[in-house]
């Protein structure tokens, strides 16, 4: 990495830069953690704690804020991005210490309940989608999660896979959003528990992924659509190839794996798309109300997507 790139990158909020330094520098640990304990005081995750309601949740909701439906802002397009299950995943991601939320977790259980069926926060509900995220900020804030855990093998589809309308009867085959959710939940449970019992769930999950090359309709071999070849951050909830290939990154470092070959498609994507800088571009934005833009505008270099870029890069080129 030229100096000018690595400098650009390290100027930047500690939720990114203490990334930066581990993943691509390989800081001594000291350095970046220290770096990554200044997220709960400066940037984007001092102002999220900030915006934390004394019950536990962010803006008044489980999944959407309170008062959502019904307003005018359900039939604008998108969803906001501003409740507690998005403003825990941002938090849980930015690299925050869950010491940091204090009783928030016990706050939830008493206080939270899902806009479906009026269900306990900690138990899930039936989206898959819901229920990753939940997983994952369950382990990571200590909550009991015992019974989600046991949803995500009983709830497989035949193909492999996940997919958020299962539960609805409105579909038996998987999604890429879904399935690639479902993965990243799961494997961020094993990191924080060290319990392995999703593993097998997680590697067939993988596998309806891989067998599609990470990008292509299994039926016709077609680019399964626009959306795993756009690149944007955040990206919520959606599996474009830079996303699928660095969760695979990350559960091949955990597990001691190398890069799988049928992924060879989607890196090509990555570096056809990686500018001469060095640098990757926004390329979508996700609509809906936020509580601070945590990127730059479509067209312009982004940190964040540099970031993964590069780390996949260098995992591929290193293991292989």
């Amino acid at each position: 990495m030229d100096a000018e790139l690595k400098e650009w990158l390290l100027d930047s909020d500690p939720a990114l830069r203490w990334q930066v330094e581990r993943d691509l520098l390989n800081a001594p640990a000291e350095v970046w953690q220290a770096t990554r304990a200044r997220v709960a005081t400066e940037g984007f995750g001092a102002a999220l704690l900030a915006e934390q309601d004394a019950d536990g949740q962010w803006a008044g909701g489980s999944y959407f804020p309170a008062g959502f439906f019904g307003s005018p802002e359900q039939e604008e397009p998108g969803q906001p991005w501003v409740a507690t299950t998005w403003s825990l995943k941002d938090l849980r991601e930015f690299g925050l210490d869950a010491t940091v939320l204090g009783d928030t977790a016990e706050r939830l259980d008493r206080n939270s309940r899902w806009d479906y069926d009026n269900l306990p926060y900690w138990g899930g509900e039936v989206d898959v989608c819901i229920n990753s995220f939940t997983l994952a900020t369950g382990a990571w804030l200590g909550a009991d999660i015992s019974a989600l855990r046991e949803w995500f093998p009983a709830h497989r589809l035949a193909d492999g896979g996940w997919n958020c309308e299962a539960e609805e009867g409105d579909s038996v085959r998987s999604s890429f959003h879904s399935t690639l959710n479902a993965l990243r939940g799961m494997l961020a449970y094993e990191r924080i528990t060290g319990d392995e019992s999703l593993r097998e769930a997680r590697h067939g999950g993988e596998e309806y992924l891989l067998t599609r090359k990470l990008m292509y309709r299994a039926s016709t071999g077609e680019l399964v659509g626009d959306f795993v070849n756009h690149f944007f951050y955040p990206n919520r909830h959606v599996c474009t190839a830079l996303a699928a290939l660095d969760y695979f990154r990350d559960a091949a470092l955990l597990e001691g794996r190398a890069p799988d070959r049928r992924m060879s498609d989607a890196v090509g994507l990555l570096r056809e798309k990686r500018q001469p800088d060095g640098t990757w571009l926004q390329e979508h934005k996700l609509a809906g109300r936020v509580w601070f833009d945590m990127d730059v505008p479509v067209g312009e270099p982004s940190k964040w997507l540099t970031l993964s870029g590069t780390r996949v890069l260098d995992w591929w080129d290193t293991s292989r």
